[in-house]
């Protein structure tokens, strides 16, 4: 049983910065991929920005403006949002995948963030 809670949503005008934070929580052994997506009203949910121990990887849209990161120690992964437009408005979601200890058998799992609301508007 893993869980994630997200942080960092808010309001904010052209141009400026957020930084959106997921923590996960669990008896967690392994963290193999941990992501970013979001959701605007009337369109379907993109892929924002990954990574893994072997690098990153961005959508077209955001790269050059987004930076994803990851605290190991602290099960958590960032997004630092720079340069907002009025179309980065959305519903952002984390998720993680990996494998967490139940009991005496290891299991995988790829678990979701609540959502956090980022709204760019002047």
């Amino acid at each position: 049983q893993v869980q994630l809670v997200e942080s960092g949503g808010g309001l904010v005008q052209p141009g400026g910065s957020l930084r959106l934070s997921c923590a996960a929580s669990g008896f967690i052994i392994r963290l193999n991929a941990m992501a970013w997506y979001r959701q605007a009203p009337g369109k379907q949910r993109e892929s924002v920005a990954a990574i893994t121990n072997s690098g990153t990887n961005y959508a077209e849209s955001v790269k050059g403006r987004f930076t994803i990161s990851r605290d190991n120690a602290k099960k958590t992964v960032y997004l630092q949002m720079n340069s907002l437009k009025p179309e980065d408005t959305a519903v952002y979601y984390c998720n993680i995948e990996g494998v967490y200890n139940s009991g005496s058998l290891y299991r995988s799992f790829a678990s979701w963030g609540q959502g956090t609301q980022v709204t760019v508007s002047s």
